[in-house]
C-alpha cells in the first residue's frame, strides 16, 4: 500500500486484518459490488489495469485477498488529539469522500489560532 501512498499529505492506516474494520463498524457486503453506480468505476479500473498488465507495467491481483474483497469503504477524519471529527461509511466499493469534502471538512475542524499551543 505504501507505494499508492506514499506522496499523500495525510496519515493513511493499513488495515489488512480487518481489526479496525471491526472495531469501527465497517461491513463487509455482497453489495459493496452490486451497486449500479459502482459498475462504471469498476469497468474503468479492470480495463485500465489489464492494459497496463499487457504493457508490463502491473502484474496481475493476487486470486485471494486476506479478509476477502468485499469489504465496504470508510473514511475517518482523526484529529491531532485522537478523536473521530466526521466519518463517512460507504454503500458500496466506490463511495468515498469526494476530495473536495474531505479537504472542507478537514479545514473546518482546524484549530483556530487561539486553540493552537503557545510557542
Amino acid at each position: 500500500m505504501l507505494r499508492h501512498t506514499a506522496d499523500l499529505p495525510f496519515a493513511v492506516v493499513a488495515d489488512p486484518d480487518k481489526l479496525l474494520y471491526a472495531e469501527f463498524g465497517v461491513e463487509s457486503a455482497p453489495r459493496a459490488l452490486l451497486s449500479p453506480r459502482a459498475w462504471g468505476p469498476i469497468a474503468g479500473a479492470v480495463l485500465s489495469g489489464a492494459w497496463e498488465v499487457l504493457r508490463g507495467r502491473e502484474r496481475l491481483p493476487a486470486t485471494s485477498q486476506p479478509g476477502g474483497r468485499l469489504g465496504l469503504p470508510a473514511d475517518f477524519l482523526i484529529g491531532s488529539d485522537g478523536r473521530v471529527l466526521a466519518a463517512k461509511y460507504g454503500e458500496h466499493v466506490n463511495d468515498q469522500w469526494p476530495v473536495d469534502e474531505l479537504l472542507r471538512l478537514a479545514s473546518s475542524h482546524r484549530p483556530s489560532a487561539d486553540q493552537l499551543p503557545a510557542g
